[in-house]
């Protein structure tokens, strides 16, 4: 828990609820330990879906749809959402969740791994979600800019670890270590690199927003 539990209910209780169908998918996730997004995130994505207006959304880790499907009903029907996803039996999951939810027309669901993927895409993105592996995202994060368009946002979850990204990686389990570092290494990059305005907000397990200016910042001197 990254910021005060009573808090985090309290904030969560005003939330009104999503659809049935999404809903439904919340729960069967939560209770077959599948991973989605959670509440807190699930707001700020509304928030930010409303304000922006993305026309196109490119998703990295589908897990079972579910977040896709939420972007797909608060985007709008001109929203169209590219998700991507490795894991057979989730793939099967989400697009089952697809066709039931009547979007398959709205997401295209990409079978691979993100990695390989991302390189072979040449169309631009408006709005990138990114809610992979944790310990990939440094390395999917050229493509991923390059495919983002100028003024676009790149959304980056799950980025402080449920708190542990602040501990010495020597506080961790050895297992932990390389995504401690590698997640570390990627919030330097956004918040350094020129052509990117990062903020990085304590929302669920973290959530980085990035505008790429698509131009060097750095004051002359």
């Amino acid at each position: 828990m990254i910021i005060d539990e009573r808090m985090s209910v309290f904030i969560d209780s005003l939330d009104q609820d999503n659809p049935p169908f999404l809903a439904g998918i919340e729960r069967y996730a939560l209770d077959h330990q599948v991973p989605v997004i959670r509440k807190p995130t699930q707001g700020l994505l509304r928030f930010l879906l409303a304000y922006a207006k993305p026309k196109d959304i490119l998703e990295v880790g589908t897990a079972i749809g579910f977040s896709a499907l939420l972007m797909s009903e608060y985007g709008g029907p001109d929203c169209r959402i590219t998700t991507i996803e490795k894991v057979e039996r989730r793939i099967a999951a989400a697009r089952q969740n697809f066709q039931e939810a009547g979007k398959t027309g709205q997401i295209t669901l990409l079978e691979g791994d993100a990695a390989e993927i991302l390189k072979g895409l040449q169309d631009s993105y408006d709005m990138i979600f990114m809610d992979a592996a944790k310990g990939q995202y440094i390395h999917f994060l050229p493509d991923v800019l390059r495919l983002l368009r100028p003024g676009g946002m790149l959304v980056s979850d799950n980025v402080l670890q449920d708190g542990d990204v602040v501990e010495s990686r020597y506080a961790l389990p050895r297992r932990d270590r390389t995504i401690h570092a590698r997640m570390r290494e990627y919030l330097y990059e956004l918040k350094h690199r020129p052509e990117l305005e990062t903020v990085i907000l304590p929302v669920g397990d973290g959530v980085a927003l990035t505008i790429f200016t698509g131009e060097d910042r750095r004051l002359v001197l």
